[in-house]
C-alpha cells in the first residue's frame, strides 16, 4: 500500500508516549516543590534545586511538555480521522515532534540554571522562543494543510477548537515574545511597566483560554462521543459554545491585575468578560455531560469514561470559580493566596489532566491494533488514586487560601494588623503537608499510567491504518 492510503500513526504514537513520559517528569517536579514549600531545607542549598528555579520548570513541563504533547497527539489523530486523509506533510509532522522535544529539553536545561525572561508561562529565553515559533508554524501548516486537502466536506467541531488554539497561540507567542536580546541567554521585554503587566496577563490568561481550554475541548468533542458510543448531545450548542468562548476569552486577562496600577476601567472590562465567560464554558460542559444520555451505566465498567466525565466536572467547577474570583470584592480576599493555587490546580489536574489521560488511554491501544490497554484495572486504580489526590490538593489549598486572606486583612480596634505575615505562614503549614500528599497521589497515578502504557506498547509495532476507500474516492 502507498503511504498516502494510510493514516500517519507514527507521529501520533510518538507524541502520545511523550505525553506520558513528560507527565511523570512534570508532576514529579511539582511534588518536589510542594515538599519544599512545606519543608524548605529540601532544596539542599543547591541553586539549581531552589523553588524559584524549579517552579517555572514544573509549569513549563506540565503545560508545554505534558499538555501540548497531548494536544499534538490528539489533534493529529482527530484531524486525520475526521478529514479521512493522511497528514499534509510527514516530514513537517516529524519536525514538529523532534523540534518540540528539543524545546522541552532546552527548558529542562536552562530554567534550573536561572536563565529566564521572568514572565509567567513565557520564561524561556529568546533563542528558544524562536525555535517554538518555527515548530508552531510547521504545526499550523500540517494541521490546516490537512483540513484543506480533506475528503470530507464538513469540518468537524473538534477541528474548530484545535484550529482556534493553534491560531491564538501563534498571536499570543509573537506579541508576548517581543524582546531585545542582550546576549544569547539574556533579553529585555519590548514593553515596560503596566503595559508589560497587561501584555503578560493578556498572554497568560489566554494561554489558559486557548491551550488549556479550547485545545482540550477539541478532545472532548471527539473522544467522549467515541468512548460513550453516542453522538454529541447538541451539535448546534457546540458551534454556539465555540464562537462565544473564542470571542469572550481574549478580554478576560485584566482580572489578574485588580487593585494594581492598571487603569480601573481596564480591570472592570476584564471582570465583566470573565463573568460572561461562565455561559459558554458551562455550555461546553453541559454538552459533554449530556452526550452520556442513555450511557451513564457505562461509567460502572469503563474507567476511561470516568476520566472524561470527571474532567468535565472539574471544568465546570473551575469555570464557575474563575469568574467568581474575578469579581473585585472576592478578588480582594482571594488574590495572592493559595485559593488561586487551588483554582489553577482544579483546572490543571482535574480538567486538563483527566481529559488528556482519558484521551491518551483511548489512543494508545488503537495505535498498535489493540482495542484496550494492557490492564483496565490499572486504569481504574489510576482514576481513583488521582481523583483522591486532586480532592486533597484543592481542598487543602481552598482552606489555606481563605484562611490566609482573612488573616492578612484582620485588624485590631486600633487599626494595627492582628497577625504578622509569619503567623499566616505557620497556620498554612498543615495544609501544605496535605498538598504534598495529594500531589504525590496524583503523581503515583501517572506512574501507573506509565507502566500500563509500557506494557501495552512493548513488542507491538505501530498499526497500518488504511484510509476508507469510499472517502479516498470522493
Amino acid at each position: 500500500m502507498e503511504p498516502a492510503l494510510n493514516y500517519n500513526y507514527k507521529v501520533v504514537k510518538q507524541f502520545a508516549v511523550a505525553t506520558v513520559i513528560w507527565g511523570i517528569v512534570g508532576m514529579l517536579v511539582g511534588v518536589i516543590i510542594a515538599a519544599q514549600l512545606a519543608w524548605p531545607a529540601l532544596n539542599l542549598d543547591i541553586p539549581w534545586l531552589t523553588y524559584g528555579r524549579l517552579r517555572p520548570l514544573h509549569t513549563n513541563a506540565v503545560i508545554f511538555a505534558f499538555g501540548i504533547c497531548g494536544l499534538f497527539a490528539t489533534s493529529y489523530y482527530v484531524v486525520q480521522r475526521t478529514c479521512q486523509v493522511r497528514l499534509f506533510s510527514d516530514k513537517l509532522a516529524a519536525f514538529t515532534f523532534w523540534g518540540w522535544q528539543a524545546v522541552i529539553v532546552l527548558a529542562v536545561v536552562t530554567l534550573p540554571m536561572g536563565y529566564t525572561r521572568g514572565k509567567e508561562y513565557a520564561e524561556l529565553e529568546w533563542p528558544i522562543t524562536i525555535l517554538i515559533a518555527l515548530v508552531w508554524i510547521a504545526y499550523a501548516v500540517v494541521f490546516f494543510g490537512t483540513l484543506i486537502i480533506r475528503k470530507v466536506k464538513h469540518i468537524y467541531v473538534a477541528n474548530w477548537f484545535f484550529g482556534a488554539y493553534i491560531l491564538a497561540v501563534t498571536i499570543l507567542h509573537v506579541v508576548q515574545g517581543a524582546s531585545m536580546p542582550a546576549s544569547l541567554t539574556k533579553s529585555y521585554s519590548a514593553y515596560t511597566g503596566v503595559q508589560d503587566a497587561m501584555i503578560q496577563w493578556w498572554y497568560g490568561h489566554n494561554a489558559v483560554g486557548f491551550i488549556l481550554t479550547a485545545g482540550y475541548l477539541g478532545m472532548v468533542y471527539y473522544f467522549i462521543p467515541k468512548q460513550a458510543e453516542r453522538p454529541v448531545y447538541s451539535y448546534r450548542l457546540s458551534i454556539v459554545h465555540f464562537w462565544a468562548l473564542i470571542f469572550t476569552y481574549m478580554w478576560a486577562g485584566p482580572h489578574h491585575l485588580h487593585y494594581t496600577a492598571l487603569p480601573d476601567w481596564t480591570q472592570s472590562v476584564g471582570m465583566v468578560f470573565s463573568l460572561v465567560l461562565l455561559a459558554p464554558s458551562w455550555g461546553g460542559m453541559i454538552n459533554g455531560m449530556m452526550t452520556l444520555s442513555g450511557a451513564w451505566h457505562k461509567l460502572r465498567t469503563d474507567p476511561i469514561l470516568k476520566f472524561m466525565i470527571v474532567s468535565l466536572s472539574f471544568y465546570g467547577i473551575a469555570t464557575f470559580e474563575g469568574p467568581m474570583m474575578s469579581i473585585k470584592t472576592i478578588n480582594a480576599l482571594s488574590h495572592y493566596t493559595d485559593w488561586t493555587v487551588a483554582h489553577v490546580h482544579g483546572g490543571a489536574l482535574g480538567w486538563v489532566g483527566f481529559i488528556t489521560m482519558g484521551s491518551i488511554y483511548y489512543l494508545i491501544p488503537r495505535l498498535v491494533g489493540e482495542q484496550k490497554m494492557y490492564s483496565v484495572k490499572l486504569i481504574d486504580l489510576h482514576f481513583w488514586v488521582a481523583t483522591i489526590g486532586v480532592v486533597l490538593y484543592i481542598a487543602a489549598m481552598w482552606i489555606a487560601g481563605v484562611m490566609q486572606g482573612l488573616m492578612w486583612r484582620a485588624v485590631n480596634p486600633d487599626g494595627t494588623l492582628t497577625y504578622t505575615f509569619v503567623e499566616g505562614v505557620k497556620a498554612t503549614y498543615p495544609y501544605y503537608a496535605v498538598r504534598v500528599l495529594g500531589g504525590f497521589m496524583y503523581f503515583s497515578g501517572m506512574c501507573v499510567m506509565g507502566y500500563n502504557t509500557w506494557m501495552t506498547l512493548r513488542h507491538r509495532a505501530t498499526v497500518t491504518a488504511p484510509i476508507p476507500a469510499l472517502a479516498a474516492a470522493h
